[in-house]
């Protein structure tokens, strides 16, 4: 494997760690950047490039560990009792966050196939950015100007849930995970950095859910060719990832979504001109 096939690693690696968190679509991103660009199906084949793609969100999703260690932790029942409230009652729950995961993860499972083989084109990466874009706008201009909901663990089971449902929004790629949530979250009263902390934790376990399974489906294609890629680009995501979330959780609540959504517009405009 020679080295400007690891440096198409590490490029997919960057563009899937600064869109994984940010409200505009890693996956919409991976494929308009490999489709139109990398084509790293031409000389991985189809199933590598696919599994190459599941081995850098793990990478993403590391990051994100990596930055809210001490949340999972206490989520898990083993960090030390908040030194402000004495005790966990007014902490984000586990139970929380499973009730924000069920919705999108019982219709992940039903549809996945579905959407494996009907949705991941450019044409409906394309919608999904701009419908996402539409509900970003409508969120910032309709939801409450000052938030009851400040910090993640003031969130109830009730907006847990509803974040839940919105987040179904963004098994359409393109359409965005974090987008969607977090538009849900101020939508139902968070502040914009308490929908986005809420987002980055509920990622974790539904990514690695849906990563586990793939890599269980694909693990025939992890060979000794193959590695040097996978490695690169798991690598890469990972740092940029890191990078990506702290940059952005110290701006959300101070630029919002607006400029998030006029990006995922601009994008739109310019890729329908080059491509269509």
């Amino acid at each position: 494997m020679d080295i400007f096939t690891i440096l198409k690693a590490i490029i997919l690696g960057l563009v899937e760690g600064l869109t994984e968190f940010a409200p505009v679509s890693s996956t919409g991103h991976m494929i308009i950047v490999d489709d139109m660009w990398l084509q790293s199906e031409e000389f991985l084949g189809k199933y590598v490039a696919n599994t190459f793609k599941i081995v850098i969100q793990l990478g993403s999703i590391l990051a994100v560990v990596v930055v809210f260690k001490d949340r999972f932790i206490n989520l898990l029942g083993l960090g030390k009792l908040n030194k402000e409230t004495n005790d966990n009652q007014n902490r984000l729950k586990l139970s929380q966050v499973i009730v924000g995961l069920i919705p999108a993860g019982v219709l992940g499972v039903l549809f996945e196939d579905y959407i494996d083989e009907h949705l991941f084109s450019l044409t409906t990466v394309l919608v999904g950015l701009v419908i996402g874009a539409v509900l970003m706008i409508i969120a910032d201009l309709f939801g409450p100007k000052n938030p009851k909901v400040q910090t993640v663990d003031q969130i109830t089971y009730k907006q847990a849930l509803s974040v839940g449902l919105i987040q179904c929004l963004s098994l359409w790629p393109g359409f965005s995970r974090s987008g969607s949530t977090i538009s849900g979250g101020v939508l139902v009263g968070m502040s914009h950095r308490a929908a986005a902390d809420f987002t980055f934790i509920m990622a974790v376990p539904i990514m690695c859910g849906a990563s586990g399974i793939s890599l269980l489906k694909n693990w025939q294609y992890f060979t000794l060719d193959a590695m040097p890629f996978f490695i690169a680009g798991f690598i890469s995501a990972f740092v940029f990832a890191l990078i990506s979330i702290r940059f952005f959780l110290k701006l959300i609540n101070k630029i919002k979504l607006v400029p998030f959504a006029i990006y995922r517009i601009v994008l739109v405009l310019v890729i329908y001109f080059l491509y269509f």
